[in-house]
C-alpha cells in the first residue's frame, strides 16, 4: 500500500482520493487507513444530549472525499455537532464544479432558505443549494439544480437515503419555519487540515482550496460559521 504521503500520490492527479466518486461505499487505497465509522445515537437522544430541539439555528457542512453531511445545531451561542450522515451517492471528482453538465458537485459556500425547499421533489425530498453563488458566477462557472435529496441517485448533487433525507429535510424546515433565515452549507473537498492542505499543495485546485480553508478555520476556531461576502474574486469571511 502507497504511504497517504507519497510524493507520486501527492503529485499525480489521479490518485486513489481524486477518481471519481461513485458511491459513498466504494474504497480506494487510501481510504484504508480511515477510522471505522462510530456507531450514531438517534437524533432524538442526541438533541436530548445537547438539550437542543427541533426548530434551533442549524449549520451544514459537507465533505466530498469521506461522503459526509454533518447537521450542527446552535446551543447558546456556538454551534455543536448535532449528527454525522454518510451520503449515500455523488459524483465527480474532488475540485469545483465549473460547467453544466460536468457531473461535478460544487465546492465553496452556499445556503439554503424557504424558497429553496422542495417537498414534491421527484427525489424524495430536495432543497437546492443556490449554485452558481456570486463567487460561481464571476468565475464564469454554470450549473443548476444542485441538491441536497433523496433517491441515492446523483448527477452532480449530494444523495442521500429516502430514511436520512427526510430527517435532514426537517430538521432544516423546521429552522427556517421557526425564524432562521438561511441555513448556510460549506462544501469542502475535505477535512482541511494542514496534514492534508500539505498532501495536495501540488494540485491544481490548491490555491482555490487555501480560500475554502479561511472559512473552514474561522468555523473551527470561533465555532459559528461566517458571513460570506465576495472580493476581488475571492472569498472573505468575518464575523456574523
Amino acid at each position: 500500500m502507497k504511504s497517504i504521503e507519497s510524493e507520486m500520490a501527492i503529485a499525480s492527479e489521479k490518485t486513489d482520493e481524486e477518481k471519481a466518486i461513485k458511491t459513498a461505499t466504494e474504497v480506494s487505497e487510501t481510504d484504508l487507513t480511515l477510522p471505522a465509522p462510530v456507531p450514531q445515537l438517534s437524533l432524538t437522544d442526541r438533541l436530548s444530549l445537547l438539550n437542543a430541539h427541533i426548530g434551533d439555528p442549524l449549520f451544514i457542512r459537507i465533505f466530498k472525499y469521506t461522503a459526509e453531511l454533518e447537521i450542527w445545531i446552535k446551543v447558546d451561542k456556538q454551534y455543536e455537532l448535532l449528527q454525522n450522515y454518510e451520503i449515500c451517492r455523488q459524483s465527480g471528482y474532488l475540485g469545483p464544479k465549473l460547467k453544466e453538465g460536468d457531473l461535478q458537485g460544487p465546492e465553496g459556500f452556499y445556503f439554503v432558505n424557504k424558497s429553496r425547499l422542495n417537498p414534491n421533489s421527484r427525489f424524495h425530498l430536495s432543497f437546492n443549494l443556490g449554485y452558481p453563488n456570486r463567487y460561481d458566477r464571476v468565475h464564469h462557472r454554470t450549473g443548476s439544480a444542485l441538491m441536497v435529496h433523496g433517491d441515492c441517485v446523483s448527477i452532480g448533487c449530494f444523495a442521500m437515503t429516502d430514511q436520512k433525507i427526510e430527517e435532514i429535510y426537517e430538521l432544516v424546515e423546521k429552522a427556517l419555519e421557526n425564524g432562521q433565515k438561511i441555513v448556510r452549507v460549506h462544501i469542502f473537498p475535505f477535512r482541511m487540515t494542514e496534514a492534508k492542505m500539505k498532501h495536495y499543495r501540488l494540485h491544481k485546485w490548491f490555491d482555490f482550496w487555501l480560500n475554502l480553508k479561511e472559512g473552514y478555520d474561522y468555523f473551527e476556531e470561533q465555532g459559528i460559521p461566517p458571513n460570506v461576502e465576495v472580493e476581488k474574486k475571492k472569498y472573505v469571511f468575518t464575523a456574523p
